[in-house]
């Protein structure tokens, strides 16, 4: 008997997955990496907090290769960690390698597929996050500003685990992305 419900677990896992990456392929359009990499370029400031926490400042910094197939995403979260994250995304293919390292623990790693949909950018992949399966959305939404300024993003990390019965994103993290002017 629980090799039967193993396998209909099984099932209705891989289920769930296709029909949330199906339904979210209709809606937007997989994209290439070299259009996603300049857009993030740049210095970035805002609050960024976890579910449930207090948010804190930080300043995200963002490099794109000249070939414009790698993106370094440096996030400085000031006095909560020792060390800044490094968000390291890479063109493989048809697909975005990410290595995460946030100078502590050792590096992370996840591949993602990237799709596009009214100007917003968003990252899915399947990986396990708290000994769990789950669907992992890093979601980058644009913002607008005022007329004759640059807008930012709103990046959000989202999680779908996939052994709930919850069918949509749960926000683990955000992170405003206001750009800063430059000096004079």
């Amino acid at each position: 008997m629980p090799l039967k419900i193993d396998r209909l677990n099984l099932m209705l896992g891989l289920a769930i997955t296709l029909s949330v990456f199906s339904s979210f392929s209709v809606m937007a359009a997989k994209v290439s990496f070299k259009e996603f990499c300049p857009q993030l370029v740049g210095q970035w400031a805002g609050d960024a907090a976890k579910a449930g926490e207090i948010p804190r400042k930080v300043a995200v910094t963002g490099f794109c290769s000249h070939d414009q197939r790698q993106l370094i995403l440096s996030v400085s979260i000031g006095t909560r960690a020792p060390f800044s994250e490094t968000w390291w995304f890479r063109e493989q293919g048809d697909q975005v390698l990410l290595t995460y390292y946030d100078g502590v623990a050792e590096d992370k790693q996840q591949v993602f597929s990237l799709y596009r949909q009214n100007g917003d950018y968003s990252l899915l992949g399947e990986g396990v996050v708290n000994a769990r399966p789950a669907l992992i959305q890093l979601l980058f939404d644009a913002q607008t500003r005022a007329q004759n300024q640059a807008g930012g993003w709103q990046w959000t990390q989202n999680i779908q685990y996939l052994d709930d019965d919850i069918d949509r994103y749960q926000l683990f993290r955000g992170i405003e992305m206001t750009p800063v002017a430059p000096s004079p």
